[in-house]
């Protein structure tokens, strides 16, 4: 039988390639749900394509576009961020990718998990935000998550057969982003157009602006504590510009263990719909010997203070990630709109740390609460930047 899948975050970059996934592996997948938050257009031509049972738009101001085109097509359509949650309840999902980018995934994760759906998970901001609620509700319920961020997705497949084998490490590895060996100086210079450059991943534009600050990889070393159940030192991030390793696992007996391809999303996303199974397809081998050399470097926290003050985040634990994340955010949306320059990122992110007030050990309203005012502190921030 075909994998019923739903996708919350349709119309972004990992569900687009995920839908890409599906298209070619039709024999295999079938599109229960689509999601998108206000981009209807492309909402409603990808259900006109995979015509899925449900759609939900979450911006309601959107929900009668929506209506009119697709429900003379039989497929179910409701809108809010209430929906999202809601639709959860469908017993008819085998499978949620949970592609919804930022502090808005946590909710529609924590309901995934509470029905007891198989969370194939891109969003890392839920774990950065909410990884303790995320990891007992998993445990509770025995649902597997399958990461899809190529780093975590290569370590959970690194791992697969080694049991109870104990970790000496993980290695998570960066491109560096399009400003790799910057000084400060020249990052004063750079706009939002350079920093969606990436050398050699196609990402959305917050993703690909928290690459080039580093950030991102200071989420996903947040977010591989709380997947893999690791202590703080045993998380490493090594800049490797090739991006053909995409983690690295190190047992305690010197082996140390990888997985490796092309910097293409839909590998690991593939992964991830069809775990246990791998399936066949027409993407690009790497070819080593046409690739040559590989390099390594040790990041640059000096001028790239994202990545410092994730671990910081991560270390004092909390409500602190919430509000590292949430500033974040605002910081980045506030930079893509030219308010702010890049190096003014990390400073509007340690001006709420400092700022908001800490809580050590958090329920699901504290986050929310937490959101809410980190948002409004940066928003304060950034205005004396003006």
């Amino acid at each position: 039988m075909k994998k019923r899948i739903g996708i919350f975050g349709s119309t972004g970059s990992v569900g687009r390639q995920a839908l890409e996934v599906i298209r070619e592996q039709k024999e295999f997948f079938e599109v229960e749900v689509l999601t998108a938050h206000r981009n209807a257009t492309m909402l409603i031509s990808q259900a006109m394509e995979f015509k899925p049972n449900v759609v939900v738009i979450a911006d309601k101001s959107h929900y009668n576009q929506v209506f009119d085109v697709l429900d003379p097509m039989d497929i179910k359509v409701y809108a809010g961020g209430e929906a999202l949650d809601q639709v959860m309840e469908m017993e008819s999902m085998d499978v949620v990718l949970m592609a919804i980018v930022g502090f808005a995934s946590l909710s529609p994760t924590l309901a995934a998990l509470r029905n007891k759906k198989q969370l194939a998970l891109a969003s890392k901001e839920s774990l950065v935000v909410g990884g303790k609620l995320i990891r007992q509700l998993a445990v509770e319920n025995r649902v597997p998550i399958i990461p899809v961020d190529s780093e975590h997705n290569a370590i959970f497949q690194s791992l697969m057969g080694e049991g109870n084998n104990p970790i000496e490490k993980i290695v998570l590895t960066a491109s560096g982003g399009p400003f790799r060996g910057y000084n400060r100086k020249k990052l004063e210079m750079v706009t939002p157009a350079d920093a969606l450059k990436h050398p050699v991943w196609n990402m959305g534009p917050k993703v690909s602006v928290d690459s080039a600050s580093l950030m991102n990889k200071g989420l996903e070393a947040i977010e591989a504590y709380w997947l893999f159940g690791l202590e703080i030192h045993q998380i490493q991030v090594v800049i490797h510009p090739e991006s053909l390793i995409h983690s690295l696992v190190y047992f305690t007996d010197g082996s140390v263990k990888t997985q490796m391809s092309l910097p293409d999303m839909k590998i690991p996303v593939q992964f991830a719909l069809s775990y246990p199974e791998r399936l066949s397809n027409s993407l690009k081998r790497l070819d080593l010997i046409e690739q040559g050399t590989l390099h390594f470097e040790s990041p640059d926290v000096e001028n790239f203070r994202n990545l410092a003050l994730a671990f910081e985040a991560l270390e004092k634990g909390g409500n602190l990630p919430c509000i590292l994340n949430a500033a974040n955010e605002i910081a980045v949306q506030a930079f893509l709109k030219e308010q702010i320059g890049f190096l003014q990122i990390p400073e509007v992110v340690e001006s709420c740390m400092g700022s908001v007030e800490f809580i050590g050990n958090p329920t699901q309203d504290d986050y929310f609460e937490t959101d809410k005012l980190t948002r409004i502190k940066a928003g304060e921030s950034i205005k004396k930047f003006d």
